[in-house]
């Protein structure tokens, strides 16, 4: 009973049972929301802080988030460290594989806008917004787990705020 007091729904007791009333695309929302499966793109430093987030202290699958290989089997990539050029490519190539509707987590100064590498290198893109769109940034040179978890917890809000006419 206490999930269905969190689900908005209108809920009638009758005698052996119940009937619950809602609108189709609050519960696909919501469960996909509840249920991120995530592929990791770390390139760098902040990578070590998304290691970080996914162990035993931080835990990302108490939010329901469970870590998959495969770009076919991933709701949200998280972009992690720095992109070069020639790595570029690679990101659009597993965005594109990923299935609607998808997600993009930019973590780092340097997904986010290419961070103190951008002003050193040639190579050095300036920022993943370039190449697939971002859903949500979260800064910090590196940023901490908090805060990567705290910018799942937006990519959650954003997926409940869309219809599913979005997800073509």
């Amino acid at each position: 009973m206490g999930v269905i007091k969190k689900l908005p729904v209108y809920a009638e007791k009758v005698p052996g049972g119940g009937i619950i009333t809602t609108q189709l695309n609050k519960v696909f929302t919501l469960t996909q929301a509840k249920s991120l499966w995530y592929l990791l793109f770390g390139t760098a430093c902040c990578a070590i802080e998304l290691m970080a987030t996914g162990a035993s202290r931080y835990d990302f699958d108490r939010l329901g988030m469970i870590f998959r290989a495969s770009p076919r089997q991933s709701d949200l990539i998280i972009v992690a460290g720095t992109v070069t050029y020639k790595m570029a490519p690679v990101v659009k190539r597993l965005y594109d594989q990923m299935a609607e509707p998808r997600y993009v987590l930019a973590m780092g100064g340097c997904a986010c806008g290419g961070g103190p590498f951008y002003y050193d290198s040639y190579s050095v893109l300036r920022g993943i917004d370039k190449v697939i769109p971002v859903d949500v940034y979260v800064p910090g040179c590196p940023p901490r787990p908090e805060a990567l978890l705290h910018g799942c917890l937006e990519v959650g809000k954003k997926i409940r705020t869309q219809k599913m006419d979005d997800w073509s």
